[in-house]
């Protein structure tokens, strides 16, 4: 349950750093907002392949984990 309180924040962090990235080179007059506004889909695809990649990893650990118990 650790490890998941862990990536959260890291998660927000990328969030953070790359909405400040945009942000930054919008000030240097550099246009982002053309490309963020067409491939922000990316991001949802990115995401789910992110909570996927995880969610599976978690449940194979759980199920490793479980299976050599026994009552």
């Amino acid at each position: 349950m650790s490890a998941h309180r862990r990536r959260d924040p890291l998660a927000w962090g990328i969030i953070l750093i790359v909405i400040g990235l945009i942000f930054f080179l919008d000030n240097l007059d550099i246009d982002v907002w053309d490309s963020v506004g067409r491939l922000w889909p990316l991001i949802l695809i990115a995401w789910g392949g992110w909570k996927l990649y995880f969610g599976l990893k978690e449940r194979s650990a759980s199920s490793t984990e479980g299976g050599t118990e026994k009552d």
